[in-house]
């Protein structure tokens, strides 16, 4: 069997429920481009992304909110540069009224210095945005054990 070489993360497809209200909370909160949409009644769905990458595929054909408890995605993470860049996030999310796991950019674990915030979209799928550097010295919300696998 022959293995892939460069194998990297395609893009990454979501359920929803109501796929205006989520285009419009990805646009808002990651500055994305519809890449295209269908909007055939029982088939809706759009394709989300910067310049022509695809990122994020969100699809309306659920109901009710995300199952954390469930087997399946733990959470969806997006990398920035900074943590200036993940505070703006941050400061964006606040004025849509997201909950958040954490109050505010948390280290990933006890003395790291990389971290970020962990929030949930409008259909209670969790995500994080981190930088690599910056998070400390913040204390960590949880010990022994890495910030973004228990919220």
């Amino acid at each position: 069997m022959s293995k892939a070489e460069n194998l990297r993360t395609g893009h990454i497809g979501l359920n929803v429920t109501d796929l205006d209200r989520s285009i419009a909370f990805y646009r808002e909160v990651f500055d994305f481009e519809v890449l295209g949409e269908g909007k055939e009644e029982g088939r809706r769905h759009a394709f989300l992304g910067r310049g022509s990458r695809l990122l994020v595929t969100l699809w309306q054909q659920s109901e009710g909110t995300f199952p954390a408890g469930l087997p399946g995605l733990h959470h969806l993470s997006f990398q920035v540069d900074t943590v200036e860049e993940v505070r703006a996030t941050e400061e964006v999310l606040r004025t849509l009224g997201a909950d958040f796991a954490y109050d505010g950019v948390v280290p990933h674990g006890e003395g790291a210095t990389s971290g970020g915030i962990f929030f949930a979209d409008p259909d209670g799928i969790r995500l994080e945005v981190y930088a690599l550097t910056g998070a400390d010295p913040a204390a960590a919300p949880t010990t022994g054990a890495p910030t973004c696998g228990f919220f």
